[in-house]
């Protein structure tokens, strides 16, 4: 499964989020993308959302290229999920696109979150094909 992880720029994203979930084993048998995982730039041109399988939005922090990656993911049908860290507001927007919006305490309840997100995922996949 193809895994988009989409996010703001203001989070420490390295440390809070892609370390993470590169360190957990679950994640190895699935394609992981991470946007700014080898440059700063996100170079993702609109066709590549149809590539993916699931997206994930870590949206604690509102960003207008987060929200323009989730409207192309909401556009093409693509599952969405949104996590927002406990205590955060979520942006109305974010409403909008999904009602799949999860609240996380730490980085450990985040992945572990994410990893039961992706398994429904993969059992209504294998049930539909």
């Amino acid at each position: 499964m193809k895994i988009y992880v989409a996010h703001s720029k203001q989070i420490n994203y390295i440390d809070e989020l892609y370390k993470p979930l590169r360190n957990d084993m679950f994640f190895n048998n699935h394609k992981l993308v991470l946007p700014h995982e080898n440059n700063q730039e996100n170079t993702n041109t609109r066709d590549f959302y149809k590539s993916i399988d699931v997206l994930i939005a870590e949206c604690s922090k509102p960003a207008t290229g987060l929200g323009i990656e989730l409207a192309w993911a909401y556009d093409d049908n693509k599952p969405i999920y949104c996590f927002v860290k406990k205590k955060e507001k979520i942006s109305n927007s974010i409403k909008a696109i999904t009602n799949n919006i999860f609240e996380y305490t730490d980085e450990l309840d985040l992945v572990n979150q994410i990893k039961e997100r992706i398994k429904y995922e993969n059992n209504n996949n294998s049930t539909t094909k």
